[in-house]
């Protein structure tokens, strides 16, 4: 079935363009969140063509189109052409992406970039609030707790971890800033001399670390690479509170996708079971596998080695 034929999608279409004739259509894969994605032409015209169908605590197309409004309005997200709530259908123009590995200047010009995106995003006008970040990981947290995938064992390291991190992280307080909350390599893109940030989903209100720990965990794998980020970042050296702040923040990213991978590995495989003391393949030597191309995210195990991954990361 062509995606003009879902019912919102018509509507969006003839709103944007005054058709619901799309001259190609090509469905894109690789994303997590479950939306439905798709490069479009119409009228010769690339855009990008999203359909949210899920609703939940967090997933809410309002919120996310409203977040993404403010950031298309400030020139980090594509141009947005159409966004309609109750169907859950955006349209945006089409980004002809480049691999991050490839920018000009290579990795440490990307990193001042990213940390120029990331300031320019925290100081547009306020997304709308969900749930304090903490509160939304707790929940998050017992939800895994729940389920047999982990050994009693390792849930009570898990557990133990976490009380650690989430008392760290309420006593340190918390600088509200709009918030994409899911910076991953996925949803940067690059056009080849700069870089725009696509998928709104998790963005809300949440303190300004949880972009830069998401940022710094992929791309600042030094000291010397975290202080670059936040010297770009604030525009000065940091000091020992803000590089106490940005190492709290990166367990805690850490953590955030651990939970994500093994939970959905969970759900996927509800009768699966990990050894007391699973192993996991060093964090870094993943990220590099993915940066080279290969697909590790799109099969069960892969995702389940990145939650074992990120989880050992957070320790």
């Amino acid at each position: 079935m062509s995606v003009a034929q879902i019912p919102a999608v018509a509507r969006a279409l003839r709103a944007t363009f005054a058709t619901d004739v799309v001259d190609a259509e090509t469905r894109l894969t690789g994303g997590l969140s479950g939306a439905g994605s798709w490069r479009v032409r119409v009228g010769g015209i690339a855009y990008a063509l999203r359909v949210d169908a899920a609703r939940d605590a967090v997933r809410d197309p309002a919120r996310a189109q409203a977040c993404q409004r403010i950031a298309a309005d400030a020139l980090l997200s594509p141009r947005l052409r159409h966004a309609d709530p109750a169907g859950g259908v955006t349209i945006v123009e089409w980004i002809d992406a480049r691999p991050l590995s490839d920018f000009p200047g290579g990795g440490p010009a990307l990193l001042d970039e990213l940390a120029r995106t990331v300031r320019l995003l925290h100081e547009t006008p306020a997304f709308p609030p969900l749930m304090d970040y903490v509160d939304a990981l707790d929940g998050l947290m017992k939800g895994l707790l729940a389920r047999p995938l982990l050994a009693p064992e390792t849930r009570g390291r898990l557990a133990a971890l976490w009380a650690e991190l989430a008392t760290a992280s309420r006593a340190a307080g918390a600088e509200p800033v709009s918030s994409h909350n899911d910076l991953n390599p996925r949803n940067i893109l690059s056009d080849g001399a700069r870089l725009w940030l696509v998928d709104w989903e998790a963005a809300f209100q949440a303190d300004r670390y949880v972009d830069l720990a998401a940022v710094a965990n992929l791309f600042a794998p030094s000291p010397q690479a975290a202080d670059r980020l936040l010297t770009v970042y604030f525009g000065a050296p940091p000091g020992d509170r803000q590089r106490a702040r940005l190492a709290l923040a990166r367990r805690v990213s850490h953590l955030f996708y651990a939970v994500m991978f093994l939970t959905l590995a969970s759900d996927e495989r509800p009768g699966a079971r990990l050894p007391c003391d699973p192993s996991a393949w060093p964090l870094q030597q993943l990220h590099a596998a993915m940066g080279e191309g290969q697909p590790l995210l799109e099969t069960w195990e892969g995702r389940l080695e990145y939650g074992l991954a990120r989880l050992d990361a957070a320790t």
